[in-house]
């Protein structure tokens, strides 16, 4: 007996060593496979790798003539320089080129731009990053945000001024201008007359109190290139923790635990997860569907060849650690790509993957659909469904847009085709779906789109779509310029809202909504900052041209009838470039703050990462907290449906929600935070559940309730959370349900 007891012991000790083991085999693996691919990038030819491309220059300018040549090798190095973050090299250089070289006027021009442009991010350098503070690079620029140190702009300033007696229609000087007198203190009142744009002020007809950057204060405002960003709670203690990413193959996974004090700690090395690096998206899921979340990541964006880099599943094993399974799982391929979403495509119970690639003419990469096997394995299957698109996919989103209860896919592209895939999957059938995009009539675009995701923006109970326009090296502060002065500049950039039509077709609803305005969009999000029921969303902007400063935008919904930009009186238009946004009420205060990750395409153009946390809206209106979890569904309930009724300032009304982590770019907590105005509460809400399409109704649930829901289990389960405060300790808040 004692030696069967000793032989099991050793049994299951062999079997744990074995396990560990194999997790830090399949963690060095992923590592080294990222190490490799670091070192692959680091090509002259691969035009995000400045340094390889600065080495290349430097062995030009060797062997190279004077002469205009040489002259254009210079100023490439000195546009290189800038991307590795030596500013003041750059200025040396053309500096010396505009008083050495006597090109002609276009090439005078383009040196002056350059100068100027060198001289604003030296001033960025100075003040906004090296004395980083809460209101550096918010549009418009004031208080603490302007520059102390002004030589840079000043400088700037000149060179504008310069170029615009040249040329009086170049919007970009004009606009970036006025942006460089805002950070001297100087707008609007030292802007000549013939130069000054209105864009410092604006005429909201809705009250709008402005938010407050706290993320220094915690600790979040790491500085790093342009990320992802997931806000949800990881460690299921009830609370919001944050994790985000950097594009940079050198910089790792950032872990801030919300400690339900006030503060966070990035536990990242702890949690295994610093040793993985890059990563311009990331998301949260459950692919196991043990009810904890994992991590997956996705690399390689806008690279070409350069970016078949992996992508990464990490598995959240429950005890504040994660492993890489992408191999073991099945998911391990080397595609460029940035964009998935995550749902239960067949309604078996059990999320899948549909990843968006993307293609070019010279290097096709086919979309990939990733089907759950539910033993911890996925099967790539979707040439067979109908679904290996080949395009150059910048965003994809997943909804039941017909509400027949199969979940659909929208695929936006920079080739200036929208797709939507209708899910025609029989039951216990293989997976298909069928393109309807002309039926549907999302086919009247033909530039490029980003960002995008399904969503009911009117409350009508079916899924709208909206989509970002986008341009990678158009010159948006031109543009930016342009629209100031009402000027038409094309459709590049703008957003497109579609309506819903019940009936399987969509409009294009964007003038109607006061939407058909251009934003540059990248990272970007929804949620509902003033509980009113109607969602309203963050907009981060820009692209990898230093030029590009433009305000990252937050837009109101009125009531699903239009929509109101109120980025200046919200302060929340960061200037900086903007990726993976997230909606959360990270202190539980009742109000939905906004995170986002901010960055560039290259070293030099790094930044911090922002969170603008709500003071509320003075509008007396309430919310509820809904945490789903499914048992014949998935465990996240990951397109489970959501319907609140309930009467609002006597009109009886009712909101819909459909559980998932938002955009395209950027990642909510699947936690459904409510609003639903002045009602006192809810009257009924119905749950209807995506694998069986069963319903389950609750009534009369009190404003202010935090409340988890069990499928299947006609019970409410009420819990608390405590109010955090940033700056002062924390306060227990009781929540109770009814039911």
């Amino acid at each position: 007996m004692r030696r069967e007891i000793i032989a099991t012991i050793l049994f299951v000790v062999a079997l744990l060593f074995a396990a560990c083991r194999h997790q830090t085999d399949s963690n060095q693996e992923m590592v080294e496979l990222l190490q490799y691919q670091d070192r692959f990038e680091n090509n002259a030819a691969n035009m995000y790798a400045p340094a390889a491309v600065l080495q290349q220059q430097d062995s030009i300018i060797e062997h190279t003539a004077p002469g205009i040549v040489l002259l254009q090798v210079y100023m490439d190095k000195a546009t290189t320089l800038l991307q590795l973050g030596q500013e003041q090299k750059a200025v040396a250089i053309l500096d010396s080129l505009n008083h050495t070289f006597i090109p002609d006027y276009l090439q005078r021009e383009a040196l002056i731009k350059g100068l100027a442009i060198a001289c604003m991010r030296l001033g960025e350098r100075y003040n906004c990053i090296n004395n980083h503070a809460a209101e550096a690079c918010i549009f418009p620029i004031r208080g603490k945000g302007i520059h102390t140190d002004k030589n840079g702009s000043e400088r700037a300033i000149a060179l504008y001024q310069q170029l615009l007696k040249n040329n009086s229609d170049d919007y970009e000087s004009l606009w970036l201008l006025n942006i460089a007198y805002m950070t001297v203190g100087g707008y609007p009142q030292q802007v000549p007359p013939r130069y000054l744009l209105k864009i410092g002020d604006t005429i909201v007809h809705t009250s709008v109190k402005p938010f407050t950057d706290v993320a220094m204060n915690l600790g979040l405002a790491i500085r790093k290139m342009g990320g992802g960003s997931i806000v949800d709670d990881f460690n299921h203690d009830g609370y919001d923790d944050i994790i985000t990413s950097s594009s940079n193959l050198k910089e790792p996974l950032h872990y801030f635990v919300n400690n339900k004090n006030g503060t966070f700690t990035d536990i990242a090395q702890k949690a295994g997860l610093s040793q993985f690096t890059g990563g311009l998206n990331i998301m949260q899921t459950d692919y196991n569907n043990d009810g904890l979340k994992d991590i997956f990541v996705l690399r390689g964006a806008w690279k070409g060849k350069f970016g078949k880099e992996p992508n990464s599943l990490l598995r959240n094993n429950g005890d504040g650690t994660f492993t890489d399974v992408t191999k073991q799982s099945g998911l391990l391929s080397f595609h460029p790509t940035q964009t998935a979403t995550w749902a239960d495509f067949n309604n078996d119970g059990w999320l899948d993957v549909f990843i968006g690639n993307e293609s070019t003419a010279s290097d096709v990469n086919a979309c990939e659909l990733f089907i759950n096997n539910k033993n911890g394995t996925f099967t790539e299957s979707a040439l067979s469904a109908g679904a290996a698109v080949k395009l150059f996919v910048k965003g994809v989103t997943s909804g039941d847009y017909d509400n027949d209860g199969r979940t659909d896919i929208f695929i936006s592209t920079m080739n200036g085709d929208n797709i939507l895939l209708k899910n025609i999957t029989q039951k216990n059938g293989p997976v298909k779906f069928k393109d309807v995009t002309r039926e549907a009539q999302l086919d009247t675009r033909n530039y490029g789109t980003f960002t995008t995701w399904f969503w009911d923006y009117d409350n009508d109970g079916f899924q709208d779509l909206l989509i970002c326009g986008y341009g990678n090296n158009i010159p948006i502060a031109r543009i930016a310029g342009a629209e100031a002065l009402h000027r038409y500049q094309g459709s590049n950039g703008k957003l497109i809202l579609y309506r819903n039509l019940h009936n399987g077709t969509f409009k294009d609803v964007s003038q109607q909504v006061q939407l058909n305005n251009v934003s540059f969009a990248m990272g970007a999000n929804f949620g509902d900052i003033d509980n009113d029921g109607f969602l309203d969303f963050y907009l981060g902007t820009g692209n990898p041209l230093f030029s590009s400063l433009i305000p990252n935008k937050l837009f109101k919904n009125e009531a699903g009838q239009k929509f109101t930009d109120i980025t200046i009186p919200a302060r929340v238009g960061s200037l900086q470039k903007g990726h993976g946004v997230a909606f959360a009420d990270l202190n539980n205060d009742g109000n939905e703050d906004i995170f986002i990750n901010q960055g560039g395409a290259y070293p030099g153009d790094a930044y911090q990462n922002a969170l603008f946390i709500n003071p509320g809206q003075n509008n007396d209106n309430h919310w509820v907290n809904i945490l789903l979890e499914g048992t014949t569904s998935n465990k996240l309930a990951i397109g489970a449906r959501l319907k609140l009724t309930f009467t609002d300032n006597g009109i009886r009304r009712s909101v819909y929600r459909i559980v998932n982590s938002g955009g395209s770019f950027g990642s909510n907590p699947l936690l459904q935070h409510i609003g639903i105005g002045k009602a006192l509460q809810i009257d009924t809400l119905t749950i209807t559940w995506p694998v069986t399409g069963k319903t389950q109704y609750f009534n009369n649930i009190k404003k202010g309730n935090n409340i988890k829901i069990k499928e299947g289990v006609d019970k409410l389960t009420p819990y608390q959370l405590i109010r955090l405060d940033f700056d002062k300790p924390a306060v227990a808040i009781c929540n109770t349900a009814n039911n």
